[in-house]
């Protein structure tokens, strides 16, 4: 999982980034020939939200690429005011150049919607289709910006004073982080994914970058424009769009706005739905998650020729999630622990600094 530097409107960059092949978790290059598909994450849950994705030997059929996005795990670049969806998904089509990925299948999670949609617009040629699971709405919701801020804010209370870490405070922001993204029911594979990101995340937005995580928390989400009729018509390939029937965030109609928009525009595109799936159903149903991508990417890739199943595959995340605390095998079942989790993270992020005030 090597660093690669990259060229970018902000200047350089060292992003962190996962290439695995058919036969290699840990590739350095893609096996000419054979399709590739790129992920996108969502906030907070760096590339490490594709494990079971890298763990799926139907998967692996493909080259797999993912990267940490600015602000996100150990990738390391500016961010600006203005950071937004039009640079993140520059800085993904620099990855791909870096690397020689010739055109690929996209698959993104929430906020990584906006960024595959611009990557289309921006060079339709490069991409074969998109993937958008819990694709967000062309406008973020007033009543989603607030809580994004309610987030915000509890960590700000919680690290203002890097010698006496507010615990209650942290407590309350990543409970409503965790009500985002599983509706605060977790499994033992999401409570093993909080325990890897987020100490990163602590680093990453101590004081001296609390602005940074403003901005890819909450500007991230306005730093755009709704996307019209004509612009949508770039998109020359398939789309599917999957809707998670028990996302408190953003009911279906979003999503059937967006299928209306693109299919307005000529875009081939579906709307597909995983029954009581939260925010982020990637993770808590990932195995009807794979079956639709898997599905999906086949019907994508008729004129291509793809390699057999790999005999035996394994994610090139596994061992750190399993030093975590993740029983391999029992990534969807309840988490069922009763230790902190806010304890585990502070542990796992190295501070000594922490006055346990639970």
């Amino acid at each position: 999982m090597p660093l690669i530097d990259l060229k970018t409107t902000a200047g350089f960059g060292a992003f962190h980034y996962t290439l695995s092949t058919p036969t290699d978790a840990n590739a350095e290059a893609i096996v000419e020939g054979t399709p590739t598909l790129v992920l996108i994450h969502p906030i907070v849950i760096g590339s490490e939200i594709f494990h079971p994705i890298y763990a799926d030997a139907r998967l692996r059929r493909f080259n797999l690429l993912t990267l940490d996005l600015r602000g996100h795990g150990t990738t390391s670049a500016s961010v600006e005011d203005t950071y937004g969806p039009e640079t993140a998904a520059r800085d993904v089509l620099n990855l791909m150049d870096a690397l020689k990925i010739p055109a690929s299948h996209l698959m993104c999670v929430s906020m990584g919607s906006y960024i595959v949609l611009q990557m289309t617009i921006l060079a339709p040629e490069r991409v074969l289709s998109l993937f958008m699971f819990s694709p967000l709405p062309q406008e973020e919701p007033p009543e989603i910006i607030e809580g994004r801020q309610e987030i915000w804010d509890c960590w700000i209370e919680a690290f203002s004073d890097p010698q006496n870490v507010d615990t209650l405070a942290f407590s309350d922001s990543l409970t409503g982080g965790l009500q985002y993204a599983w509706n605060n029911c977790g499994t033992r594979l999401s409570r093993a994914l909080v325990a890897k990101s987020v100490p990163a995340a602590i680093r990453n937005w101590a004081p001296e970058h609390f602005d940074l995580f403003h901005t890819v928390t909450v500007m991230f989400f306005l730093n755009r424009e709704p996307l019209s009729v004509s612009t949508l018509a770039r998109i020359r390939c398939p789309v599917a769009l999957v809707h998670c029937s028990e996302d408190i965030a953003y009911p279906i109609h979003h999503a059937q706005e967006l299928l209306n928009l693109m299919q307005s525009a000529g875009v081939d595109a579906q709307l597909l739905t995983i029954d009581c799936a939260p925010h982020y159903g990637n993770v808590t149903h990932f195995r009807q998650t794979n079956k639709l991508l898997y599905k999906f990417l086949l019907a994508s890739c008729k004129d291509m020729t793809i390699p057999p199943v790999p005999p035996s595959v394994e994610s090139p995340f596994l061992a750190e999630l399993l030093q975590i605390g993740l029983q391999q095998g029992d990534e969807d079942s309840d988490s069922g622990e009763e230790d902190s989790l806010v304890e585990k993270v502070l542990k796992r992020a190295d501070t000594n600094i922490v006055q346990d005030r639970l």
